[in-house]
């Protein structure tokens, strides 16, 4: 082995090995790291500083410049003009509307319904056709009525005839009975001639006697015969059906065909008054005492029907009675309104909320209720001053109605109290007053 190739192994065998290469990512992660650090830093700031903005109703809280001290902003509000007026009194009840007459039409005779002549849902008006029966067999008994009458007529004249010859008859007989018992007496006839036209004298006294009878007899037949006549033209009247009162009527019960009959319990239709139409509706029983001695003095009370939201005024009517007793398991007494329901806002059996007006407060001082603010001690209004800041005033009210309720103390009349705007207000805030209805408002700093 040559010199070179020993020396060449011994370099091999005393090369120290290699180190794995170090990583290069070291020093990347470590500058990622910081970057992301300033990258979240950023993200929580702008969190921070932007978000009570991005909240819909949410804003940054206020300075104290802010709140309208003396030396801040004014606040923006809404503010009237306290009022003196007329304030209603009224009394609420819940009602139910019901029809002043409601009628069940019925066939009257038995037979064939062969014409319906109403359209369901139909108005109409008292004495309208509404439904015919067969008047073939009633015409029929008219007409064997009359003959019946005419022969019992005819046989009363032959009555009446033989009581005029009966009469002459028993005349003539009665003179010759009277005659022959003169010559008996003076002994000119035998007496058995006289007694034997005497018995006959009293025989067509009874005949007469008969024929009286009989003359009655025929003409109670007569009577009975006209009866059965106006029964069979009647009975003809009532196959044509008419509406007994002016109203709604309802859905068909029965059709066109059927068999019908006077004792049947369902009739034919049913006919509702919507015009005039009244309304039920209870009171409670407190309230009587300040309705009734009016009432029954013959004072009108307006009676108003709102809707079940008590939103919408559906008709204006007056009081019509008052029920007499009180229902012991509500406590409440029954009242009853008449409406004229021209319109056909009130339907029967529709739930109504009902008002009575029994009273009027005169020079009541008026304020919008939502100008009133409550507080777990008292009532209070904002009050505007000349200076353009608010003052924080108690108020005391036992009535309201709609959006107003009467003020008793704490507010005269023509003074500024706001209505909008008051939860950014305490004693003492200055205020920019736009007056309600305004277009633009006074302000001032």
């Amino acid at each position: 082995m040559s010199v070179e190739s020993r020396t060449e192994i011994h370099e091999k065998e005393y090369q120290s090995p290699k180190l794995p290469p170090e990583p290069e990512e070291g020093p990347k992660k470590r500058s990622f790291w910081w970057l992301w650090l300033i990258v979240l830093a950023a993200a929580g700031y702008g969190v921070y500083r932007w978000y009570p903005q991005l909240i819909p109703g949410q804003a940054p809280q206020a300075t104290k410049k802010d709140k309208g001290g003396a030396a801040g902003r004014p606040v923006p509000v809404i503010a009237v003009t306290v009022q003196r007026g007329a304030m209603p009194v009224y009394i609420n009840g819940l009602g139910t509307v019901t029809a002043l007459n409601t009628v069940t039409v019925r066939s009257r005779v038995d037979g064939e319904l062969v014409n319906v002549a109403y359209q369901e849902g139909q108005y109409v008006k008292a004495g309208d056709l509404l439904a015919e029966i067969d008047p073939r067999p009633f015409q029929v008994q008219l007409e064997l009525a009359q003959g019946q009458l005419a022969k019992d007529e005819a046989q009363l004249g032959q009555t009446q005839a033989n009581l005029e010859r009966d009469t002459a008859q028993h005349k003539y007989a009665q003179t010759e009975a009277d005659r022959y018992a003169r010559l008996v007496q003076q002994g000119v006839i035998a007496r058995d001639q006289g007694e034997q036209l005497r018995s006959t004298a009293d025989a067509l006294a009874g005949t007469l006697t008969a024929d009286k009878a009989a003359i009655e007899s025929a003409r109670a037949q007569i009577a009975a015969d006209k009866a059965n006549i106006d029964t069979a033209k009647l009975n003809l009247t009532y196959s044509r059906i008419t509406a007994p009162l002016a109203g709604r009527i309802g859905l068909r019960l029965v059709d066109k065909g059927n068999i019908v009959h006077a004792t049947d319990a369902n009739g034919l239709a049913v006919i509702t008054q919507l015009q005039p139409i009244s309304v039920v509706f209870n009171i409670p029983e407190d309230n009587l005492r300040q309705v009734m001695p009016k009432f029954s003095a013959g004072a009108k009370f307006p009676v108003s029907a709102y809707d079940r939201d008590l939103r919408k005024r559906l008709a204006d009517g007056t009081l019509l009675t008052i029920d007499n007793q009180v229902d012991p398991t509500t406590g409440t007494v029954r009242f009853k309104a008449v409406f004229d329901n021209q319109d056909n806002a009130l339907f029967p059996n529709q739930f109504v909320n009902a008002r009575l007006l029994f009273d009027t407060r005169h020079g009541a001082v008026i304020v919008p209720i939502a100008a009133l603010q409550r507080s777990p001690n008292s009532t209070y209004v904002y009050v505007v001053g000349p200076d353009k800041s608010v003052k924080m005033r108690n108020v005391t009210t036992t009535l309201t109605e709609g959006d107003n309720a009467a003020v008793d103390s704490g507010l005269d009349a023509g003074e500024t109290v706001v209505v909008d705007g008051l939860d950014k207000l305490q004693d003492g805030t200055r205020v920019q007053v736009t007056m309600a209805g305004a277009q633009a408002g006074d302000g001032g700093e």
